[in-house]
């Protein structure tokens, strides 16, 4: 009888945190690096540690939010943003356009671990890890009573932060984590990303171990999303993905990761197939990120006030490693993309929240681009909003 992938998931975690050895089942995983930081408490001397590229300057934007996570703007610059452990969506207002917000409000409460949000024709969507909202957005900036246009959404485990997002197409897309390190899901809508449309859901990609962050290239319509790898395989694997979701498509997990790499530390094959098999048919990977850098939005710049070869480039934020010493992440990533739309590399784009080897005081979570082309980078650390502006 092949091995049941979910308890050993969580049995790894508990021996390796009770400093025991890892069963010879797992394949004899390579040791594994903790990391736990000095928390950093902001304050604007920290300002000056932060690094963008020449021509860029950084400020303040919003402060004391608490674990503010998704970001979304609308045409007039309110901002919209959630808070997980606090169960409400905020609302962000620069009255004054000088940058940083003058008003901040919750307009959305006792939605626990609220996560994902889109925006659109004045109808704020946003999901928990059970249900997915659409709220009608007055005159004033203030969503109405919501409605519930996806239930029963299947939750628990590991995981807990549905992604969101519009398409071109006027759809709605949905993103649900895998419920485990490394497991054979239970449902088919874990590990995934769903299509929502006219009040029926379905599978549109799987394979996807916990994709919070996608959107969609400017361009070429091309849909990306940043992929979280498994952890517990040592300090440099599996990396982390970038990649093109397609209708259908199933990208490894929990069997191959990255470029159609086999997994040897997942103990059982894919039904009916082998690991070697079952890759081939996979999605491989456009871009891979440094292991464990923990990817959590990936937005498109559709701005331009950026310089021009921003255009059509993404950003990511990669919120920091756990698993791995020295740590990856702690930073904003930016991704290069060709003129004919295709994933070239990527390259810091705002870096210096972790110092010292081991002091923190942010970790990038959301993205959102202001109508006058600035971008906001979220800290669910230390819950501050940044702008990052150019300045030429």
């Amino acid at each position: 009888m092949a091995p049941d992938l979910r308890l050993l998931s969580l049995l790894t975690v508990a021996l390796l945190a009770a400093g025991c050895s890892v069963p010879a089942v797992l394949g004899d995983p390579p040791s594994v690096s903790t990391f736990s930081p000095e928390r950093v408490a902001f304050d604007d001397s920290l300002l000056s540690r932060l690094s963008v590229p020449p021509g860029f300057a950084v400020n303040v934007f919003a402060r004391d939010l608490g674990g503010v996570r998704v970001m979304v703007a609308a045409p007039d610059g309110t901002v919209y943003a959630s808070v997980p452990s606090a169960g409400t969506v905020l609302r962000l207002r620069d009255v004054d356009g000088d940058g940083s917000s003058e008003s901040v409000e919750p307009v959305l409460e006792g939605y626990p671990r609220v996560h994902g949000l889109a925006l659109e024709n004045r109808t704020l969507y946003f999901a928990t890890p059970t249900a997915v909202y659409a709220a009608p957005v007055g005159e004033d900036g203030t969503p109405g009573t919501p409605r519930a246009i996806a239930e029963g959404l299947p939750s628990g485990g590991n995981h807990q932060a549905p992604g969101l997002g519009l398409g071109p197409d006027g759809r709605l897309y949905l993103t649900l984590g895998s419920s485990c390190n490394v497991c054979d899901e239970a449902s088919p809508e874990r590990a995934a990303m769903l299509v929502l449309e006219d009040g029926t859901r379905r599978v549109y990609a799987r394979g996807l171990r916990n994709t919070m962050g996608f959107d969609w290239h400017p361009g070429t319509g091309a849909l990306y999303g940043a992929d979280q790898g498994s952890d517990l395989r040592g300090d440099d694997l599996p990396p982390e993905e970038v990649n093109r979701l397609r209708d259908g498509g199933h990208y490894g997990w929990p069997w191959v990761y990255g470029d159609r790499v086999v997994d040897r530390l997942t103990p059982s094959d894919p039904p009916g197939s082998t690991k070697e098999a079952f890759g081939a048919t996979t999605e491989p990977s456009t871009l891979e990120l440094p292991a464990h850098a923990s990817p959590i939005q990936l937005r498109f710049y559709g701005g331009t006030a950026f310089p021009e070869d921003y255009r059509g480039d993404a950003f990511v934020t990669l919120h920091g490693s756990w698993n791995r010493n020295p740590p990856n992440g702690y930073r904003v990533a930016r991704l290069r993309f060709s003129a004919a739309g295709e994933p070239e590399g990527y390259e810091d784009f705002l870096t210096g929240f972790l110092f010292d080897g081991n002091r923190v005081f942010g970790r990038p979570a959301g993205l959102a681009v202001l109508p006058d082309g600035s971008l906001l980078v979220g800290d669910d650390f230390n819950g501050v909003v940044y702008r990052v502006a150019y300045r030429g």
